[in-house]
């Protein structure tokens, strides 16, 4: 006897369940559209032009929705992929220069933060008891 086997994907995460005529909802809903746009263009263009004019115009209509339907890559639809162009061509500025904010750092500039308020108020005080000392020694004068 012959043993039967069913293959099984080994990535589960890549099997996509399927509603009818074995696509996906997202395939159908993206056939539907092209069909429901790229049918009645057709009667209309062929209406003014050549039979293969049309036919050429149906299906460059209807392209962009297929593409929607059945390109994907690392798991990510035609949609999700162009968004992501788009932001990092036009969008985003083109040079993001690396900028960290460590927590050693953050101590470094915390302690030259410290220094230079130290050294300001012992200036500070510096000035005040020389401004004394001169009133003591005027008043010794006197």
């Amino acid at each position: 006897m012959a043993a039967s086997y069913i293959s099984v994907p080994r990535d589960l995460t890549k099997v996509k369940s399927k509603v009818m005529f074995n696509l996906t909802k997202r395939q159908l809903i993206c056939f539907s559209v092209a069909a429901l746009i790229g049918v009645p263009s057709f009667f209309l263009i062929k209406s003014v032009a050549s039979l293969s004019v049309a036919a050429f115009c149906m299906i460059a209509i209807m392209m962009p929705f297929f593409f929607m339907a059945l390109y994907e890559k690392n798991g990510q639809p035609l949609e999700v992929i162009l968004k992501h162009f788009i932001e990092a061509t036009f969008i985003r500025p083109k040079q993001r220069p690396y900028k960290t904010n460590n927590y050693y750092s953050a101590l470094e500039r915390q302690a030259d933060a410290e220094k230079k308020i130290k050294k300001i108020v012992d200036n500070r005080m510096l000035e005040k008891s020389l401004k004394e000392e001169k009133k003591k020694g005027r008043r010794k004068d006197k």
